[in-house]
């Protein structure tokens, strides 16, 4: 409420992926307070959303002629006629949703209002102007990052991000979903942290039952949201969808040649595609430790999306649950211990806080080890075993690295298990490899803290003093 109780025109965006709760949040906020409202409409025409914008006008303003706006500097002018009539004391909020609609090919839209925010609003000290939308990408490019009428015109602005943890549950609890945090952090994995998909849980059933409702069933609610999701975001949606589905078949991350190779696609191109999707929270670049931006790999990090592509595309509505069954097999196990990480590396401020480090200056990336063919080149060799027959010759990889200022390494193991994760003989030899590995590969002289986050810790016994630090559920949801 700091911009509507402000002593002087307020410009205000709100913005961030689709269901997210934007339009929401802001009808809520300012209940009763609107002095205009609009919202453009997905893939209408210039002179279908005039015609609406000229009927909202008319019905909000209570005016006894329709205006006649045959374009968005007529659109505006209007407007401004509108709030000059208007009686409401104080700031004037005017809320347009869905700002990437109303901008259609050749329309003027942002034009015009550049025009109408310099020449009229900004000169005012009453108009709070809130602009919302979901496809994040125009919002950077057009409003923040904007080098023409808005430039460094924006005043506020809030990037909405999906529940944490924490948040789902005081959700699903206010919902009547009483299921314990195994099952919420299951949820996560599946649904992500998306308000109106977690609306969709029925309290009443489990959470099996709720997934087969919305996925497996002949009128699934969810089935075809993917599709509606990416062709409301992006133009060339399908080029989009290729992308994401590569990286869901890639879960250990690709390069963006790696990418360009398989999509066939590249150049600007690409590069442009990447940054759209890590702009609406459906992949992430993620450094490797030690190099600088050329050793990006790029993850996929959306867990709805992610689900889909794993599990929904291509699956025909069985005549029994689907999911309920398919819960507990050894597929869903696996691609669940591999999901966790990513929940981990999601709430990796979380992992901080706990690990007592939050006011040191850390660094948070991961790692994968040399192809064995380039050390064999380096080193003149045709086996990697001749030297050392411990060393494991196939490659390896290390999720997440929290690098302290000071030199203190904290390697991170993740682990989703229904009990206490048991260490073997063979795991901790694996461990200590793949840190030995890490150490020969990075050349770091820093000192390695073996951190295990899990779901219900470490059992104690032989092989568990590899453990220096541990991390439970419980504090992810903290």
């Amino acid at each position: 409420m700091r911009c509507y109780n402000s002593q002087r025109s307020e410009f205000a965006i709100l913005y961030g992926r689709r269901r997210i709760g934007k339009t929401f949040l802001v009808n809520k906020t300012f209940e009763g307070k609107f002095t205009f409202r609009f919202i453009g409409s997905h893939k209408a025409p210039k002179e279908r959303q005039l015609e609406r914008f000229a009927l909202n006008l008319k019905e909000q303003g209570k005016l006894s002629y329709l205006p006649k706006v045959d374009s968005w500097y007529h659109a505006f002018d209007a407007l401004q006629e509108m709030i000059k009539q208007s009686k409401t004391k104080g700031k004037k909020v005017i809320f347009f949703d869905e700002m990437p609609w109303i901008d259609t090919y050749a329309s003027e839209f942002v034009s015009a209002l550049e025009d109408f925010w310099n020449t009229w609003a900004a000169l005012r000290d009453d108009i709070l102007f809130v602009a919302c939308g979901s496809a994040t990408s125009w919002m950077v490019d057009k409003i923040i990052e904007n080098q023409g009428g808005l430039h460094g015109r924006i005043t506020s602005r809030i990037y909405l991000k999906p529940f944490t943890l924490a948040e789902t549950e005081e959700y699903l609890r206010q919902e009547g979903c009483m299921w314990n945090r195994y099952t919420i952090a299951q949820c996560y994995m599946y649904v992500g942290g998306t308000p109106y998909y977690l609306s969709l849980m029925e309290p009443k059933k489990d959470l099996p039952q709720n997934i087969d409702e919305l996925f497996f069933t002949p009128q699934a609610k969810l089935k075809g949201e993917i599709a509606e999701l990416f062709h409301v975001l992006f133009k060339d949606a399908e080029r989009y969808i290729e992308i994401v589905r590569t990286l869901v078949e890639h879960r250990e991350g690709l390069t963006r040649k790696q990418i360009s190779d398989i999509t066939k696609s590249n150049g600007g191109t690409l590069s442009s595609r990447l940054e759209n999707l890590e702009r609406c929270d459906f992949i992430m670049g993620q450094q490797q430790y030690g190099k600088k931006k050329k050793g990006i790999i790029y993850k996929i990090v959306d867990f709805f999306t992610l689900f889909y592509f794993s599990f929904v595309e291509g699956t025909r509505p069985p005549i029994n649950p689907y999911w309920q069954k398919k819960i507990n097999s050894n597929a869903v196990k696996i691609w669940q211990g591999l999901t966790f990480e990513l929940l981990v590396n999601t709430h990796v401020d979380k992992v901080i806080q706990h690990l007592g480090i939050s006011g040191i200056l850390t660094t948070v990336s991961a790692w994968r080890s040399e192809r064995t063919s380039n050390m064999n080149k380096q080193r003149g060799r045709k086996d990697i075993k001749e030297d050392n027959p411990q060393k494991e010759s196939s490659n390896q990889q290390i999720d997440l690295i929290i690098a302290r200022e000071d030199p203190y390494i904290y390697l991170c193991e993740m682990k989703f298990s229904q009990e206490e994760y048991t260490i073997t003989k063979e795991y901790e030899q694996k461990l200590r490899q793949r840190m030995a590995l890490f150490r020969e590969q990075t050349k770091t002289k820093a000192a390695f803290l073996t951190t295990f986050i899990t779901t219900y810790g470490v059992r104690k016994n032989i092989y568990s003093d590899i453990v220096q630090l541990q991390l439970t559920l419980d504090q992810l949801f903290d």
